[in-house]
């Protein structure tokens, strides 16, 4: 597949939650890896994530900087998306949505709409675009697409020891507990970063390679 570079970035409690069951909004982690967060966004030229977590986060998908901000990238089965969502209202890069199962909502605010699979909207990312880095910021069901199709090259993972999530259905990083990938993936940690005054754990793992 002719795709840019995917690093993903999340946070995972101390079972291996990444949120709620009641997805609550991504702030029960430190302004340490909140400012992490922001770090890592920058130098990427798009920035990638799924209408659920837009919405819960109220996400604007921006980088504190001068230059030139990355691309939003949104996925949607039909590109639902409130009018009233920040983004809208939040100077930034051009606004991408793919819906997946066709476009229904209408949107009076300037938004590319993509049609097609995941596949077809990296490529197009990719070839179109100009696309070479983008970072997705969940959630665990765009991850784990992202996983089937062997697209991810590089994870960054704030592990909050400091929260137990709890519940059955609870997202995990690739989608829901025990619902688990036809294969395995290989990766080796490049980072390790011990936070002990927060109880959290900075990681990062890259894909390894076939040798």
């Amino acid at each position: 597949m002719n795709r840019p570079r995917i690093s993903i970035n999340l946070a995972i409690s101390a079972d291996s939650k990444i949120s709620s069951v009641d997805h609550r909004p991504a702030n029960w982690t430190s302004e340490a890896d909140f400012q992490r967060l922001k770090d890592l966004r920058r130098g990427k030229q798009a920035l990638m994530v799924g209408r659920g977590t837009a919405e819960t986060d109220r996400m604007t998908m921006t980088v504190e900087s001068d230059g030139p901000q990355p691309l939003r990238c949104i996925v949607s089965r039909h590109g639902e998306l409130n009018v009233d969502h920040p983004i809208f209202e939040t100077q930034g890069g051009d606004i991408h949505l793919l819906a997946t199962e066709g476009y229904r909502a209408h949107h009076d605010h300037k938004v590319q709409v993509h049609g097609g699979t995941l596949v077809d909207y990296l490529r197009t990312l990719k070839e179109e675009l100009g696309v070479e880095t983008l970072h997705c910021e969940g959630g665990g069901q765009l991850i784990r697409e992202l996983a089937e199709l062997d697209a991810i090259d590089t994870i960054h993972l704030t592990w909050a020891a400091h929260t137990l999530l709890g519940g059955a259905k609870s997202p995990t990083l690739s989608s829901v507990m025990g619902e688990y990938l036809a294969s395995s993936m290989e990766f080796e940690i490049s980072e390790f970063q011990p936070q002990t005054e927060t109880g959290e754990c900075f990681l990062t793992y890259s894909r390894k390679t076939a040798q």
